[in-house]
């Protein structure tokens, strides 16, 4: 076979060596030689990569906690009977946003109770049972506490939003000053000869890699956390709608 002969005698000229290929050394060699500008983009572009981690990490420990803490109190205020009882444990379980709805559903609840002056009993007869004003009112401020727990667990998360969708550009910004000091270089020395393009090249791509680099988790990331928010923010509205129907139930 002609094909395979002039391949075997190929491998032989050429020792049988596989082609080179760039290393690591290679690589941070690139960054240290390259330019000003671009070292000032690769600078931007991992302190966005290392606060983007961060903040994933943080999230992702933080909603974990948050998913347990809610299971558990949604089972001791299934159980008890009192809100009394349920008021008790919150302090234990502060990471969970249903009980900053709870407390603040609660207050707004004892708030209402206490004005309420009912009339004495007749004798031999039981106290009358307290009533509510305002239902709305407690709707209102489970409402309000909704809004709060929501914006504790969206902080921080938007910068991954800003990660997402600026790390890109600014990595393509480092890619054009490159390219642009390469063909500066070429023109500088009057050759085209590979061995004096390449290096510009591979250095202008370097910063396009980095901000796909930043980019890529932020965006999975924060569709990740913002699909965790919207699961805790229905979680919330469930809740709400059980604290206003036990309110309902014995206060009205």
């Amino acid at each position: 076979m002609p094909t395979l002969g002039w391949f075997v005698l190929a491998m032989q000229l050429d020792g049988g060596a596989p082609p080179a290929r760039g290393d690591a050394g290679d690589f941070v060699a690139l960054i240290v030689n390259a330019s000003p500008p671009v070292k000032g983009v690769i600078a931007i572009l991992l302190l966005f990569s290392v606060i983007s981690w961060g903040i994933i990490l943080y999230k992702t420990l933080a909603y974990q906690g948050i998913a347990r803490q809610s299971a558990t109190f949604l089972e001791v205020f299934r159980k008890s009977t009192k809100f009394s009882e349920v008021q008790a444990v919150c302090p234990s379980l502060g990471s969970s946003p249903l009980v900053g709805m709870f407390q603040a559903g609660y207050a707004e609840l004892t708030a209402q109770l206490r004005q309420t002056s009912p009339s004495p009993a007749s004798p031999g007869g039981s106290a009358p049972r307290p009533t509510l004003k305002s239902i709305t009112a407690v709707d209102r401020a489970l409402l309000r506490a909704s809004s709060i727990e929501v914006n504790k667990l969206e902080k921080r998360v938007t910068f991954l939003a800003t990660t997402a969708s600026i790390t890109p550009y600014i990595g393509l910004f480092g890619t054009v000053w490159g390219i642009m000091t390469a063909f500066m270089a070429i023109g500088a020395q009057g050759s085209t000869d590979l061995a004096v393009v390449a290096p510009g090249i591979a250095e202008a791509l370097i910063t396009t890699a980095l901000g796909l680099f930043a980019a890529i988790p932020a965006v999975y990331f924060y569709n990740h956390f913002a699909s965790k928010v919207k699961i805790f923010a229905s979680e919330m509205d469930d809740f709400a709608m059980e604290f206003l129907n036990i309110s309902e139930r014995n206060f009205t």
